[in-house]
């Protein structure tokens, strides 16, 4: 079996950046915080990832764009438990310039990779 192509989209190589960065900080949270809004990152963030490849291997486009605006989506619903988590002093500064960059070049080429999709079927 071939290896998918989606791992060689930039989008989706953010998008796995992003989750990687925020597993990293979630998983040394106590368990309380890890067990609420922890969870809840986590799982929003994967989303992303997780949509993208899933659009990829839908094999057309409409499907693929359904997926990518699902994956759009995930990463709102992203960046709002982040906003929380930092509002409840969960994250420290430095985390938050970690993962900044990574959201603020994601959704722009998130926008731009739904964008480029067309109306094929692919084979």
């Amino acid at each position: 079996m071939a290896r998918p192509d989606f791992e060689d989209l930039q989008v989706y190589q953010l998008a796995e950046k992003l989750a990687n960065e925020i597993w990293q900080i979630v998983q040394r949270w106590d368990y309380f915080t890890k067990d609420t809004i922890g969870k809840q990152i986590v799982r929003s963030a994967d989303s992303v990832c997780a949509n993208i490849a899933e659009g990829r291997g839908r094999y057309n486009d409409p499907d693929n764009r359904r997926c990518v605006k699902i994956a759009r989506g995930s990463l709102y619903e992203t960046v709002s438990w982040l906003r929380l988590a930092y509002a409840r002093q969960l994250l420290t500064n430095e985390q938050v310039n970690k993962f900044k960059p990574i959201i603020d070049e994601l959704l722009p080429k998130l926008n731009a990779y739904l964008n480029s999709i067309g109306n094929r079927e692919y084979k």
